[in-house]
């Protein structure tokens, strides 16, 4: 367990947030479709969200490495501390072509752990909610990561009609207020 020492990362708090912020996103999408849709076409080439991204992705695993047991590698957690913003800062130079999605994918990658830590061992079946979530987000961070063209590829198919997008938007509505109401049952 990473964040043991996190005692407000507890299953009925990350359930109620994370339904909150699912459905604070879906109903900006259903309230502003045209400003959303243009966001989310320009968003795998934006070099400003791929900057920021990279940056929050790179402190983040800088702060698990500086916090975690690394085991039979912890001589290399200097090296590894020393690397990480070294890394970060290629990779925002060098690899600018869909950098924000490769960034997000790393972002997702980061979150589940978080989440699936939340709901380890707790007998609540609702739990599933959050874990079905979180393993979603970690086959997207790994196609994001490594084919970036995939989210531009779903992004068009959303976009691409009314219809979908208003499904789109109204699963991960519901998708929230499951979490919430999970959330509130959950001790």
């Amino acid at each position: 367990m990473i964040y043991h020492d996190f005692s407000w990362l507890t299953l009925k708090n990350t359930m109620l947030g994370v339904g909150v912020l699912l459905i604070i996103a879906h109903v900006l999408a259903l309230v502003k479709v045209r400003a959303a849709q243009d966001w989310l076409r320009k968003f795998p080439r934006s070099k400003e969200a791929g900057v920021v991204l990279s940056l929050v992705a790179g402190a983040w695993f800088f702060f698990l490495v500086r916090i975690m047991d690394l085991g039979d590698f912890d001589p290399w957690r200097n090296t590894v501390l020393i690397a990480t913003p070294i890394a970060a800062g290629l990779a925002i130079t060098f690899i600018p072509d869909f950098l924000a999605v490769r960034a997000l994918g790393a972002c997702a990658l980061l979150v589940a752990e978080p989440l699936l830590e939340s709901a380890f061992l707790r007998p609540e079946k609702i739990r599933l909610a959050l874990v079905v979530l979180a393993y979603a987000w970690v086959v997207l961070g790994m196609f994001w990561v490594g084919m970036p063209y995939t989210l531009r590829n779903q992004i068009s198919w959303a976009t691409a009609s009314e219809k979908r997008w208003r499904a789109a938007a109204f699963a991960g509505l519901a998708y929230g207020a499951l979490l919430i109401v999970g959330g509130l049952l959950v001790r």
